[in-house]
């Protein structure tokens, strides 16, 4: 027995070892770093640093300036920068455990390594792959300064690294991610579309409230003859998808001031010297699901298309998450392939999706060819390239052009089927592979009216009423939103009436704080205000406070809160909160803000509040009014609403009549992201909170007169 014992015992401790071994995380060598900084002495930049901190960054040749703008990036926002490359390089789950584990899967579902080694060299210009490895370059010399800040798994960070990064995550703007959470649900969503049936209505395509702001203004309504532009694209304050501001210069004439997400290597919205444009998201229909017959579902290996079985293409997705200290766990995961795309194996079926992009890796193109654009020619040129799958679009230029494009790569599909609905697997009628031209797309340019302007509503409505544009021109198949949110309501009783449009209604209509009386806010107001409420005083006084709201959202507004806290309950404007009854959401309001101040007319400058580090200050704007701001619901944890979304970064653009250009922009915190001993992580706080702005300077001279920081990485 002893010796029995003693043999079970080696046999759990060599277990326990190969456990150990197996679990172990192994650790990457940091590598030679020195070659990094070699690289970096053939670049010649040059960054100043304005008293906002905004990086105004002057290279001989555009990669120089790309190169300047990866460093300074790093300086203010390394781990953000990080956390793009864990998520392209598919290292999330090692380093913060399950959360990261389905992006981890994701990015090699969607091939992006084999996709950057079949197109990289063929589908990009030199000129656009030199700017790409600049950025790269600047980015391995920050890590190569600052070693203990780096994951060495990371480096070398390469060029095909940037651009799998767009390839990644531009189609999550036109909802990719939301419909593949949809396929893990209990049940399956949608039915199967079935040949001969009607197709969708436009009605029925869903709006949301939440979104982005961008207004044009021709000469022919502006009451000085100059022609402006408002970038006012809503994003998160934080993360991945927050805008950071920087002006990139070259003596090659490329001069571009503008937003950008962290891990892209120049502006994606903005302006140069000529010309500058806006996005907002849309949501074109660019993706589908197939329902498959296939197999076994438990371990599909073929699937029934055309009447014959065919093999699935299958590989292994690897990677590990992250148990605790040292360990994590190695995971592998079928990859399974169909000719409709990738396929995603549920509970209840196996569902194969394609979508517009799929192995399209151009969107970085488009847009720095857009940014190197000097009149509308050349950059409508780079928007027919369809490089960029979708996005809105607001264009205006110093010879007094405008122009809005709903933009989106739109697949032809064949007629007959309801393509909102699950498609059949088992027919190749269904599997698209070409798309419609740029020009198929709803769009207009230079309107009679003046002036133009998309809020994520319908682009049937993107001016005047005398020149809105008819759905009936386009067709049902392409999943048009058809949506009027209260942004649009507002921008359209604003601009419509006012025939002469001066720079202070342009600003003032881009900062309304109402809400329309049309709006699904003030519906739900005036419902709550007729219910019967009898014999409860505390309802029926909260019902008043509801009734009298005039839709103001100043932030001395006492009649505010209750009315946009209940709105908000119930019409999902709230980040992360289940959507109330109407009912519902006014009872939980009431009780929540007597709880926390005692009466229920608060003014709204209490509950909406800013917060950075140790500033925190009140917000006049809320939920879907054009100055929109959008709160987690954290009332009882702390006593008031903590924004997180909405107006970020925001850039005013104004030609005068002989093209020469200002610039005004504001960050809600300002250019040092994470860094709060920085004077500039939360100096633009203030402006951005009194609906101010400060003026970005044009010249070398103008900068050097406020200059911070003047300094030549690499040298």
């Amino acid at each position: 027995m002893k010796k029995l014992f003693s043999g079970v015992l080696v046999l759990v401790i060599i277990a326990a070892v190969a456990a150990g071994f197996w679990l172990w995380t192994p650790q990457a060598q940091m590598p030679d770093l020195s070659a990094y900084k070699a690289k970096a002495e053939t670049y010649d930049v040059r960054i100043v640093r304005d008293k906002w901190g905004v990086p105004h960054i002057f290279g001989a040749r555009d990669p120089d300036a790309s190169f300047g703008l990866a460093y300074a990036h790093a300086e203010d926002d390394w781990q953000t920068i990080q956390e793009t490359l864990m998520f392209r390089k598919g290292v999330l789950a090692k380093h913060i455990g399950q959360d990261g584990a389905i992006t981890d899967y994701l990015v090699q579902l969607l091939k992006a390594d084999q996709v950057m080694d079949a197109r990289y060299e063929s589908d990009l210009k030199l000129a656009t792959r030199e700017m790409i490895e600049a950025y790269a370059d600047g980015i391995n010399l920050w890590a190569a300064e600052n070693p203990d800040a780096v994951k060495p798994e990371l480096l070398p960070v390469t060029g095909q690294d940037i651009v799998a990064g767009f390839f990644l995550r531009t189609p999550f703007f036109f909802g990719l991610d939301d419909e593949l959470q949809e396929l893990f649900k209990d049940a399956p969503q949608y039915d199967v579309s079935e040949k001969e049936l009607a197709s969708f209505l436009n009605d029925d395509v869903p709006g949301g409230a939440i979104g982005s702001n961008a207004f044009a203004v021709a000469p022919s309504r502006s009451d000085d003859g100059h022609t402006r532009l408002l970038v006012n694209s809503h994003q998160p304050y934080t993360g991945p998808v927050a805008w950071y501001e920087a002006r990139l210069k070259t003596q090659t004439g490329w001069d571009i001031i503008g937003g950008l997400f962290p891990g892209t290597p120049f502006p994606t919205v903005g302006t140069n010297q000529h010309l500058g444009w806006a996005h907002t998201v849309n949501k074109p229909d660019l993706l589908d699901i197939y329902a498959l017959t296939v197999d076994d579902l438990k371990k599909p290996r073929q699937y029934m298309l055309d009447g014959t079985w065919q093999d699935f293409e299958v590989s292994k997705a690897k990677f590990r998450v992250k148990l605790f200290g040292p360990f994590s766990l190695p995971v592998t995961r079928d990859i399974l392939w169909s000719e409709h795309g990738p396929v995603l194996v549920t509970s209840h079926g196996a569902y194969a999706f394609r979508y517009a992009g799929m192995d399209n890796i151009r969107a970085v193109e488009q847009w720095y060819e857009m940014g190197r654009a000097e009149n509308f020619a050349q950059w409508e040129t780079a928007m027919r390239s369809q490089g960029v799958p979708s996005f809105n679009t607001v264009y205006a230029d110093k010879e007094g052009n405008i122009a809005y494009y709903y933009n989106a790569v739109m697949p032809k599909r064949a007629d007959g089927w309801n393509w909102r609905q699950y498609l059949p697997g088992d027919t190749s009628e269904v599997i698209w592979d070409t798309f419609h031209d740029f020009e198929a797309l709803p769009h207009t340019v230079n309107p009679p009216s003046g002036w133009v302007f998309n809020t994520n509503n319908t682009p049937y409505q993107a001016t005047g009423s005398a020149y809105h544009l008819s759905e009936t021109d386009y067709p049902a198949s392409f999943g048009i939103e058809t949506n009027m949110n209260n942004r649009a309501m507002r921008s359209l009783e604003q601009y419509e009436p006012d025939d002469i449009i001066s720079e202070a209604d342009f600003l003032a209509y881009r900062e309304d704080i109402f809400y329309s009386q049309n709006s699904e806010a003030m519906e739900v107001a005036r419902e709550i205000a007729a219910m019967d409420f009898s014999g409860d005083a505390e309802l029926e006084a909260g019902q008043k406070i509801l009734g009298n709201w005039d839709g103001s959202t100043q932030i001395e507004n006492r009649n505010a809160a209750l009315s946009i806290l209940t709105a908000s309950r119930a019409n999902d404007f709230l980040m992360g909160d289940d959507v109330m009854t109407r009912e519902a959401a006014f009872r939980s309001a009431v009780a929540d803000i007597n709880t926390v101040y005692g009466r229920l007319d608060p003014t709204w400058g209490e509950l909406s509040k800013l917060e950075r580090g140790d500033t925190l200050l009140p917000l006049a704007g809320g939920p879907d009014v054009l100055r929109a701001v959008y709160y987690h619901d954290t009332l009882l944890e702390k006593g008031y609403l903590t924004a997180m979304a909405g107006d970020t970064y925001i850039l005013y653009a104004d030609w005068d009549p002989e093209g020469n250009l200002e610039v005004q922009t504001i960050h809600q915190f300002g250019s040092a992201t994470i860094d709060e001993t920085s004077p500039h992580y939360d100096d633009q706080a203030p402006l951005f909170a009194e609906l101010e702005y400060k003026p970005m300077p044009l010249t070398l001279e103008e900068v050097l007169s406020e200059a911070t920081r003047d300094y030549r990485p690499g040298r």
